[in-house]
């Protein structure tokens, strides 16, 4: 009976292109924004701070720069040497926040251990918080109000409401209780009405818990750390985790070779949440342009 189950799960397990939906995503921003541009004269403008010169981040930085020109937004970016003081950057944000121009402010993190993210990220204009992290942001989706969503947990959202529209009901169970993506994450499930539980390193008796979900979310930042056998047989297996290896390679938090023989949707790694999380920053600086503006946000869907 088990050999019959395992088959039949190894037969239904399906990808969840977030590249594909991301560029769907992308089209749509692209179209409404050539629309606020035509009708309005008014152009969404992305303001991105990196301070210092990781290699990741300046990845990243030109990823969500090129992004941006391509949905015909404009993108400012500012490239901060590693040394720069956190009074610096507050005054470049201080700045940011007063240019009409700019209607989205990105500082990429990690910033370098003489800034204090916390008391950076606190500086800018909630209405111009494209990352979704200012307290008002997050009190905003604690309390169910219109706001800026963190991008991250905005893109698994959309990933699992492509697999199944309604969520009433589903068991949620997230791993990783961060502001950035796991507390976040589980606030937008609530509001589709699933039923949360956040699991954390605290939390004992893991596998079991996570045997349960329908729906699975892996944000703790550990390669393989979610395995097959602690997934419930066709789960939604979201995979937030991107770790690099010795070898250069990406992996996720979910050891997939193994969980895609039992869970009935899965993210990769790359491909997955990476491609979205870029989207969404780019929808919520279209919507964060519109409100500004006192414009109908358009629906990105």
């Amino acid at each position: 009976m088990q050999m019959v189950q395992k088959k039949r799960n190894e037969a239904e397990a399906k990808i969840i292109d977030g590249k594909t939906l991301a560029g769907r995503l992308r089209e749509s921003i692209a179209h409404h924004v050539s629309v606020l541009v035509d009708d309005h004269k008014i152009m969404p403008g992305l303001a991105v701070v990196l301070v210092g010169d990781d290699p990741a981040s300046q990845v990243y930085v030109a990823s969500k720069k090129k992004a941006a020109e391509q949905a015909g937004m404009r993108s400012f970016v500012h490239i901060l040497p590693k040394s720069t003081s956190q009074d610096e950057v507050l005054k470049l944000v201080k700045t940011l926040n007063q240019q009409k121009k700019v209607h989205g402010i990105l500082v990429q993190l990690p910033l370098p251990k003489q800034i204090d993210a916390d008391t950076v990220l606190k500086e800018i204009d909630p209405a111009k918080d494209v990352d979704g992290l200012t307290i008002a942001n997050m009190g905003r989706l604690m309390a169910g109000l219109p706001g800026l969503v963190p991008c991250t947990p905005l893109g698994c959202a959309m990933m699992i409401k492509e697999v199944e529209k309604n969520l009433t009901g589903l068991h949620a169970v997230v791993i990783g209780r961060s502001n950035l993506v796991g507390k976040p994450v589980a606030q937008l499930l609530l509001r589709e009405n699933c039923t949360v539980t956040m699991c954390h390193s605290r939390t004992q008796n893991l596998p079991h818990i996570a045997r349960e979900a329908d729906i699975l979310v892996a944000a703790v930042g550990k390669s393989g750390f979610v395995k097959g056998d602690w997934i419930k047989p066709g789960a939604i297996v979201v995979d937030v985790g991107i770790n690099r290896g010795a070898d250069g390679k990406l992996s996720g938090d979910v050891d997939f070779e193994s969980a895609s023989k039992v869970a009935g949707h899965i993210t990769p790694v790359p491909g997955g949440a990476g491609p979205m999380t870029v989207a969404c920053l780019l929808g919520n600086t279209l919507i964060a342009a519109c409100r500004q503006n006192e414009l109908t946000v358009p629906h990105l869907g």
